[in-house]
């Protein structure tokens, strides 16, 4: 589909993603939902290939791509019929390494952003918490400095990818001054003495290591600090901006399989004498689909421009958040209704 966002090196990178993800990610899908994990050696396949280096700096190994590459990719792996994987592939990579990315020190950097990127070392996102998710000013674990370590007591909830984790981009509370100002990020390493994680049943997502962790006087460096001290709530939700962005991109991939898979269904299918496409409520079913889904696009790629040029996209991030989502979940409504 031509598109003016997107140009010939997009689509040999898009042609890449697909077939790596219908040769080593789908036909295991069900076995890995069945085991409620993924196998490590799936991080180690899709560092091996660049993809969780797209954008990020050649010198810690990354291929310095523009972020629709990444729209792309996450695209791509949206269309792997398990957002489970998409998820917790996306967690590491676009959320957790992003983040070390923009704030992290050079030592930080090769520490943990250079495994992170060849796959050797997995990452998570710490910052919900059982009485604090989206409203990150009111998180409760603590940091406390002594000396040159901080000590850390509290507890996260449903931490993707949780469960398997080598080291967690961890938001505490390092003050008691104000909601805003006392909240620091740090790097926290999984085998540090006192943390202890255990997973999350859930209905769906069963292989992105959805976890509750706690953690109970653990002891890590103060090198750990990742950016200023106090200034994390403001980091996070500049981050978050971005992340908004890859996830409506891999809701855009999923809903994209759905609705060719419902198209597809619609031929094949008999009956009465005929394709059930020719019937008109199933073929305004999928001229419905057809143009929620070319209107969430629109609005992602809009987006992704707006963010790639560095302009205010504030506005239009959150309309896509909460469109993606919902053409998502719209489409594979109606394609369940067609079959």
């Amino acid at each position: 589909m031509e598109s003016i966002y997107l140009t010939e090196e997009h689509s040999l990178l898009r042609n890449s993603v697909r077939k790596f993800v219908e040769a080593e990610i789908t036909p295991h899908i069900e076995e890995w939902e069945e085991k409620g994990e993924i196998p490590r050696a799936l991080f180690s396949k899709v560092g091996e290939l660049g993809y969780f280096g797209i954008r990020y700096p050649a010198e810690y190994g990354g291929s310095e791509a523009d972020f629709f590459s990444t729209i792309v990719l996450c695209e791509e792996l949206g269309r792997s019929q398990s957002l489970g994987v998409a998820n917790s592939l996306i967690t590491h990579s676009e959320m957790a390494a992003h983040f070390i990315n923009v704030h992290a020190t050079p030592a930080q950097k090769e520490a943990y952003l250079v495994p992170a990127i060849t796959g050797e070392k997995i990452l998570c996102l710490g910052i919900t918490e059982p009485n604090a998710g989206s409203d990150v000013a009111s998180i409760e674990t603590t940091a406390i400095r002594e000396g040159d370590e901080y000590v850390i007591n509290g507890s996260k909830m449903f931490i993707t990818n949780g469960s398997f984790a080598d080291a967690i981009v961890l938001a505490v509370r390092t003050g008691k001054g104000g909601r805003h100002r006392d909240i620091s990020v740090l790097l926290f390493d999984t085998d540090t003495s006192g943390f202890s994680g255990s997973k999350i049943k859930k209905i769906g997502h069963h292989v992105s290591g959805t976890s509750a962790l706690a953690f109970e006087d653990c002891r890590i460096p103060a090198d750990r600090l990742l950016g200023e001290e106090g200034q994390g709530f403001y980091a996070i939700m500049n981050t978050f901006q971005a992340e908004r962005l890859v996830v409506s991109a891999y809701s855009l991939g999923a809903a994209q399989k759905v609705y060719e898979d419902a198209q597809q269904y619609a031929k094949d299918r008999v009956a009465f004498g005929r394709p059930i496409s020719k019937f008109q409520v199933v073929a305004h079913k999928l001229a419905d689909m057809g143009i929620d889904l070319e209107a969430s696009r629109q609005l992602l790629y809009h987006a992704s421009w707006l963010f790639q040029e560095g302009k205010d996209y504030r506005k239009e991030v959150a309309m896509i958040k909460v469109f993606a989502a919902r053409v998502h979940h719209h489409l594979a409504d109606e394609a369940l209704q067609i079959h």
